[in-house]
């Protein structure tokens, strides 16, 4: 079993979903969350999995901020670090420890519409299709190499929540299976 780590920013339900896959290959040892109003530490209470808030504005830079993560995650032995929301960018602090183990999940088909309004940014445009990328996290924002893709036809009814629940939808089904081939070297 290779214990994960997730980190989050928000709602937590890809952190959620990616606990209750009963997974064989990957267990979540952990959940780092660098709001601390964000909905994914109730989550992570219900679940039983041990919840530490970050709180940047603690220390004097990020690669101190991130330094302290790395010790965190160093204790508890982690593999793998699944961002499910996690809106900070990652700093070679963590990139150089953890390189090609830095998972995240965007809500669009990239190289199209990367960063933190993808969903928005597709509705706004009238977009046709949009869809979910899975890769490895590098120095840019969402420019690292892609792991997996799955396209998603928009209901040109659909409203805003109604796209953002389909992504979701999408998300919570391919994300723990896409992790657990990661984590157990078939990718």
């Amino acid at each position: 079993m290779v214990d994960v780590a997730v980190f989050a920013s928000g709602n937590g339900s890809n952190f959620q979903n990616l606990v209750e896959y009963k997974s064989e290959i990957y267990r979540v040892k952990i959940l780092i969350v660098d709001r601390k109003n964000a909905y994914a530490i109730e989550r992570g209470k219900k679940l039983g999995i041990e919840t530490v808030y970050v709180n940047i504005k603690k220390f004097e830079n990020k690669e101190l901020y991130e330094k302290h993560i790395l010790e965190i995650l160093e204790k508890k032995e982690i593999k793998f670090i699944i961002l499910g929301g996690y809106m900070k960018i990652i700093s070679p602090v963590l990139l150089n420890k953890f390189r090609n183990k830095i998972i995240n999940i965007h809500p669009s088909y990239l190289p199209n519409f990367p960063g933190k309004s993808a969903i928005e940014d597709v509705y706004k445009k009238g977009e046709k299709e949009t869809g979910v990328t899975i890769h490895f996290v590098d120095e840019g924002i969402d420019t690292g190499k892609i792991i997996y893709q799955e396209k998603i036809k928009i209901n040109i009814k659909w409203t805003l929540e109604e796209l953002e629940n389909e992504i979701h939808r999408v998300e919570h089904r391919i994300y723990p299976k896409v992790i657990e081939k990661i984590v157990g070297g078939e990718i």
